[in-house]
């Protein structure tokens, strides 16, 4: 007999993710937060009452590769042109300090184990603290006045090239989890990806031109759907040929369509829809689901603690250095890495493919959530310490 407790558990799901989602946004904090804290009062850490199964994981994945497509479709190519090579330095200053902050810390702390994927495991911690979350930063810049500003822009830049930088990481990482595979093939593998989006993304992306210039403003839906097929087709193309993670595929997917201001327009507002209406919110709570904060030793609660520090003082030092050397003050710098602390969705997606791979162990899903959850708290904080004193005095509007 066919079991419909699928449908009361998608339910639960959206309704729980939406309200706490709800309330997180009242706090001035992301939404996703929320979503992140529906997922742990939903599994094993309180209510035990959801269960990550084959359909949780499928509808899971369909959210993370939505999320990245859409990602992709959002990166302002224009605005890493004008920010250039300081953008570059910072973003790259961004994801080397974090990286080896966070494999040390795991070489160091679980130094004891025999594992043979032990190193692996050390990077992939490291792998998900470069991911960076500017969307709180955002709206604290944009009520201090600073957005369009020269920090502001910096960190925009910075943090769209470090999402890059960080995903191109864990498609290398992540293809050495088969001890078989040789450095050298890895490495063409990938050489032959990128060589096949860019063949296949000129291609694509001339015909979406077309697309453009014939209906203009009035795009139809099937548009929406040739995106959306084009971004499966990739990430599928990328796991099966390449062995390059179907993120990565989904990521340039959207961004080979970003320049197209009419298509990318009308396909975000439609994909949009899709996936915070099922497939994102069920990701986010998957997350909190598959961690059991009751399982939480003391030992994982300091290892917790001291990967949240690494991931706060390893973005401050590392972004605000490359700032530095790209002629910024030590003011501008330090609010450079400030505004950079922030981890999001991008690093909890990571840390899902790392369980995939079998390189993060469900043990470490708590003190992942714990950094994401704590540096999106503390960032706007931060920040507003920092920046406040610098900020250009507000003329009192007219409805105030």
């Amino acid at each position: 007999m066919t079991s419909y407790m699928f449908l009361l558990i998608l339910a639960i799901i959206l309704l729980s993710t939406k309200v706490l989602g709800l309330v997180s946004g009242k706090v001035k904090m992301p939404q996703v937060v929320g979503a992140l804290v529906a997922g742990l009062i939903l599994g094993p850490s309180v209510l035990n009452l959801v269960v990550e199964d084959s359909f949780i994981s499928v509808i899971s994945e369909l959210g993370v590769i939505m999320l990245m497509f859409a990602a992709g479709l959002e990166t302002d190519l224009q605005e890493l042109k004008k920010t250039g090579l300081a953008s570059l330095i910072i973003a790259m200053a961004g994801v080397i300090v974090p990286l080896l902050g966070g494999t040390a810390l795991y070489l160091v702390f679980f130094s004891g184990e025999g594992d043979a994927q032990h190193l692996l495991k050390a990077i992939f911690v490291g792998v998900i603290l470069t991911a960076t979350s500017v969307s709180i930063t955002v709206e604290t810049l944009r009520e201090l006045g600073k957005l369009k500003g020269r920090v502001g822009t910096a960190i925009l830049g910075a943090a769209v090239i470090d999402d890059i930088l960080g995903i191109i990481v864990l498609t290398v990482v992540s293809s050495f989890t088969n001890p078989d595979v040789q450095i050298v093939s890895v490495l063409v593998k990938i050489l032959l990806f990128f060589v096949f989006i860019a063949v296949v993304g000129f291609l694509v992306y001339k015909y979406f031109q077309y697309l453009s210039k014939r209906y203009g403003e009035n795009m139809h839906r099937r548009v929406a759907i040739y995106a959306l097929a084009f971004c499966f087709v990739l990430s599928f193309c990328a796991e099966q040929f390449f062995g390059v993670a179907d993120i990565t595929g989904a990521y340039f997917a959207g961004l080979l369509l970003c320049n197209l201001s009419n298509v990318r327009e009308y396909v975000s507002r439609r994909i949009d829809i899709c996936s915070y209406m099922l497939f994102a919110p069920v990701f986010f709570a998957s997350v909190g689901i598959k961690t059991n904060l009751a399982g939480l030793t003391p030992a994982l609660l300091l290892f917790a603690v001291l990967l949240l520090l690494i991931a706060i003082v390893s973005k401050i030092i590392g972004c605000g250095l490359g700032a530095k050397i790209c002629g910024f003050t030590n003011h501008e710098a330090l609010s450079v890495g400030v505004g950079m602390v922030s981890r999001g969705e991008v690093a909890l997606i990571v840390a899902q493919k790392g369980a995939s791979a079998g390189l993060v162990p469900d043990t470490l899903f708590a003190p992942v959530i714990l950094v994401v959850i704590v540096t999106t708290l503390i960032t706007p904080i931060l920040l507003k310490a920092v920046m406040a004193d610098k900020a250009p005095r507000q003329t009192p509007s007219a409805n105030a």
